[in-house]
């Protein structure tokens, strides 16, 4: 029997070089690639989420790209089922399907499935995340421990995002997070893929992610959102409260300086890529490479893909 059209992703921080590997092997494999990008799903948001450019796309067809405007919102359940159904179609085409972005969560709900959970309440999260803003999210993780101390116990002090989200259902369903994933479990039907991990010593990693925001500054990222703002698109959309784009937004209301929106997007764009780091260090199933040896040899993934099959 011939053997099923390969699964890949291709995982890791920000800034290591995942569109261009995945372009090069796309190629090579004659495949399609599924975004897992949580911020490229959004039309005119460019610049600032490295979107592959139009000539990129004509190479080789994306999916999950450029499908919503910036005032929809986005889950990872949302994500996964979409993601799911693009693999499907790619593989009844024959042809192998390559998973590529920094999002964990999001390629944990694809590959593991998630817990059903209460539906988001949207006015109990935006006062989640001023509070976070305002006091940090050491005081809300504190609030969570009292709440739900299982879930707090597993969650860093400052993971923002799933800190928020785990007191929200708390708050809103009356319920821990930690309550409905046990009487919930994960749907047990996992994805089977190779999983290829980009990394980079920290410093270098570092200094990249500087020179790919000011590149992007000096790209128009300024120009872009302003453009998007007079579009009729309002601050608060669930896209502009991505890194970098919340600190353009500010720029351009005037409560903050070009070079501190610059300094502030590029710190929190460190952290994030931490975070990231951390988040896909505790899969074990990926297969770690450093991006600078597979500039212009891929040999090393390809007998990985050899030796998979």
């Amino acid at each position: 029997m011939p053997s099923p059209p390969l699964l890949l992703s291709i995982v890791g921080p920000t800034a290591t070089g995942k569109t261009s590997l995945a372009l090069r092997l796309a190629e090579h494999l004659d495949s399609e690639i599924v975004n897992a990008d949580a911020l490229q799903v959004y039309r005119g948001l460019d610049i600032g989420t490295a979107k592959p450019s139009r000539e990129e796309r004509s190479r080789v067809p994306h999916h999950l790209v450029d499908i919503l405007e910036p005032t929809e919102r986005f889950s990872a359940g949302d994500f996964a089922r979409l993601a799911r159904t693009a693999i499907s179609e790619i593989h009844d085409r024959g042809r192998a399907a390559l998973v590529v972005g920094g999002s964990g969560f999001y390629l944990k709900a694809l590959f593991e499935g998630l817990s059903p959970l209460p539906r988001a309440q949207p006015e109990v999260r935006a006062q989640l995340k001023r509070r976070a803003e305002e006091e940090g999210p050491e005081i809300l993780h504190a609030e969570l421990a009292e709440l739900d101390p299982e879930t707090a116990a597993r969650l860093p002090r400052g993971d923002t995002q799933r800190i928020v989200r785990a007191l929200e259902v708390a708050v809103a369903s009356g319920r821990p997070l930690s309550a409905w994933i046990a009487d919930n479990p994960a749907p047990s039907r996992p994805l089977s893929a190779l999983h290829v991990g980009l990394t980079l010593p920290r410093a270098i990693l570092y200094d990249r992610i500087s020179v790919r925001v000011d590149r992007m500054v000096e790209r128009g990222w300024l120009e872009e959102v302003r453009g998007l703002l007079a579009m009729g698109i309002p601050p608060e959309a669930p896209a502009f409260q991505a890194i970098g784009y919340r600190q353009m937004v500010r720029c351009i209301r005037g409560e903050l300086p070009l070079d501190e929106a610059i300094d502030e997007t590029v710190r929190a764009t460190r952290r994030f890529a931490k975070r990231q780091m951390t988040w896909f260090r505790k899969e074990s199933q990926v297969n770690w490479f450093d991006p600078r040896s597979l500039a212009e040899d891929m040999s090393d993934i390809l007998r990985l893909l050899e030796q998979s099959g």
